[in-house]
């Protein structure tokens, strides 16, 4: 039984176990939140915690982002994600998640200008893509590609070989996502031009070809970046948690994030867009019926499941969302699009929010389901989506990184388990086994 000691600061926590009681720290954050300081727990008691999917378990201080999931609040550096996607660009972003600060003016030009200057691959990464098969997935390939930039930069780890790490990171992460892609359609790798900007390099690499330029439209480049802000840091999720572990046994900075996007890969975390556009194809196929798929989606005798609507972590609206619906009229209305799959999302957004099942179950849509909307319309094919939000996390994952390693309480990460199997047993000799 723990109960909190009266104080007039954080105070304590007292534990009450057979054998006697532990006084536990508490630890209270900037915006409030506290936290049971367990360190000592299993040295002085010889008990340790159980929290499978450690839910309830704060892993590190950080002061990268901020999520309130019950307000619907998203902050980066104590900034409102309404005005950063509003007032700033991906690489200001970046830039900010990374230092800490806002960059001045002479910053923020001096940081595109390098990120600019390192966006090609060495050449010889043409014959590493040239040994993966043709209809590889594009996320085993970025994973494996960023791996693989460590061979190419091992000079010893200063704080200097970290910064243009770092650079090297922001700077060809879109090469190589354009590459895996064109490698998918047995179409060369286009090169990077100096002469755009980072979204639009991006778009251009992706769907240019060396017989037919690609004109970027400016509405769209931005639809592109404002995603890259939306996606760039989340606390302490799945991808983000396997950066901080693999970087606390002092790997690189390439194996950390080569880490993080194979975490991301998995459908529960950033497969989540894929899963909209694949639930539109089936209400499509099915006939297009959205009023049947929602009945089906309230069913509890059904395993129908609204792809796109509700949050872990919001209980409220994914702020994210709310910015990105414009968004998503904007690109909407740009290319003139009228599909039956667009129509079938507008529907499905229409009908769940007035749904008196979906809004007491606070099931709004969150920014996979306005993401994957966006990606389908610029002609992003499904199984890049996720290397989209690997894209957009990168700067975050960085910053998180830098983070871990500059914290004084960082320890290599080793959980404790609670053992379940056989307890100690003889030998028995294979002759003699039946």
């Amino acid at each position: 039984m723990a109960t909190a000691a009266p104080s007039s600061g954080p105070g304590t926590v007292n534990l009450q176990y057979d054998g006697g009681t532990l006084a536990l720290p508490l630890i209270k954050g900037s915006e409030g939140e506290v936290g049971i300081d367990i360190a000592q727990l299993r040295a002085k008691t010889g008990m340790i915690t159980f929290d499978p999917g450690l839910g309830n378990t704060g892993a590190c201080r950080s002061k990268v982002a901020f999520i309130d999931g019950e307000k619907g609040i998203l902050r980066y550096r104590g900034y409102p994600i309404e005005e950063l996607a509003k007032k700033s660009t991906f690489l200001e972003v970046a830039w900010l998640l990374i230092h800490g600060e806002l960059p001045t003016k002479a910053e923020l030009d001096t940081f595109a200008a390098d990120v600019t200057r390192h966006t090609m691959l060495h050449e010889n990464f043409n014959r590493f893509f040239d040994a993966l098969p043709k209809d590889a997935h594009p996320m085993p390939v970025c994973a494996a590609a960023v791996g693989a930039l460590a061979t190419f930069y091992q000079q010893p780890e200063t704080d200097q070989h970290v910064h243009d790490t770092i650079t090297r990171l922001i700077a060809k992460m879109p090469t190589i996502a354009a590459a895996s892609y064109k490698h998918s359609l047995g179409q060369p790798s286009i090169y990077p031009q100096n002469a755009l900007d980072y979204a639009s390099n991006f778009l251009h690499m992706m769907f240019a070809t060396p017989c037919e330029h690609y004109h970027v439209d400016p509405t769209l480049a931005r639809a592109v970046d404002l995603l890259f802000i939306l996606h760039a840091d989340h606390e302490q999720n799945c991808s983000t948690s396997t950066v901080r572990v693999v970087g606390s046994s002092k790997a690189n900075l390439f194996a950390s994030i080569s880490a993080g996007i194979s975490a991301l890969w998995g459908p529960l975390h950033g497969g989540a867009n894929q899963e909209v556009i694949e639930m539109l194809d089936r209400i499509e196929a099915e006939g297009g019926d959205v009023h049947k798929f929602v009945e089906l989606a309230k069913s509890k005798k059904d395993h129908t499941r609204l792809m796109g609507f509700g949050h872990r972590v919001y209980k409220n609206f994914d702020p994210r969302a709310v910015i990105l619906k414009k968004a998503c009229g904007d690109v909407l209305t740009l290319l003139g699009i009228k599909s039956k799959q667009l129509e079938i999302a507008m529907k499905l957004e229409e009908i769940a929010l007035a749904d008196d099942y979906f809004i007491s179950h606070k099931l709004y849509p969150n920014v996979d389901f306005y993401s994957g909307i966006i990606y389908k319309a610029l002609g992003i094919p499904v199984n890049m989506f996720t290397v989209m939000f690997a894209l957009g996390r990168l700067p975050g994952w960085i910053a998180q990184w830098i983070e871990m390693r500059h914290d004084p309480d960082t320890r290599i990460t080793r959980p404790r388990q609670i053992y379940t199997g056989a307890t100690c047993r003889e030998y028995v000799p294979i002759e003699q086994r039946g």
